[in-house]
């Protein structure tokens, strides 16, 4: 342990907590919740240029969409940003949502969807470890659409850590995939 190594330990309730102690790896993101502008419109993009189902709605105020059959990937609601606009460059907030896709020809599937309606992409990239698609919603969220590698392609610098990396990533290689 390096020599300025502080030990982070306390105690909540009586009950020790190491705070140096790592997350659980099997912890992961179960959903988002963004504020938009417009409901409706937020629904057209998430739902009918990508494909979400509706999982439940409360009226024109929020909706709650999903992959599937879980309860929500995705929360959409107005209570506090209808009508408002997207937040000024240069301020803080979500950099991005990223979702992710099963396995190559459905993310190829998500591009074909994204050009049919129209949507710029704001990039594409090859990290190593995944390849991605990078666009705005009609809030001007940013979107990742991706797919991971297996673990097994995961490119890993000489001493064995991930060297991901930023390559362009070839998209009509991408739309050459068969269809899902």
């Amino acid at each position: 342990m390096p020599r300025d190594h502080v030990e982070r330990r306390t105690t909540v309730r009586g009950t020790p907590v190491d705070l140096d102690r790592p997350i659980a790896p099997d912890t992961d993101i179960g959903h988002v919740h963004l504020k938009v502008a417009d409901l409706q419109r937020a629904l057209g993009f998430y739902c009918g240029v990508l494909g979400f189902g509706i999982r439940q709605r409360w009226g024109d105020s929020a909706a709650f969409i999903a992959a599937g059959d879980y309860h929500h990937h995705i929360g959409l609601n107005t209570w506090e940003s209808l009508g408002g606009p997207a937040p000024p460059p240069g301020s803080t907030g979500l950099f991005h949502t990223a979702i992710r896709y099963a396995d190559r020809p459905a993310l190829a599937d998500a591009l074909r969807r994204v050009i049919a309606a129209g949507i710029p992409l704001d990039g594409a990239a090859d990290h190593g470890v995944s390849e991605a698609l990078y666009l705005r919603d009609p809030d001007h969220n940013g979107v990742e659409l991706y797919r991971d590698r297996p673990p097994a392609e995961w490119p890993v610098d000489a001493d064995g850590h991930l060297a991901m990396g930023t390559d362009p990533l070839d998209l009509e290689d991408l739309l050459s995939e068969a269809a899902p």
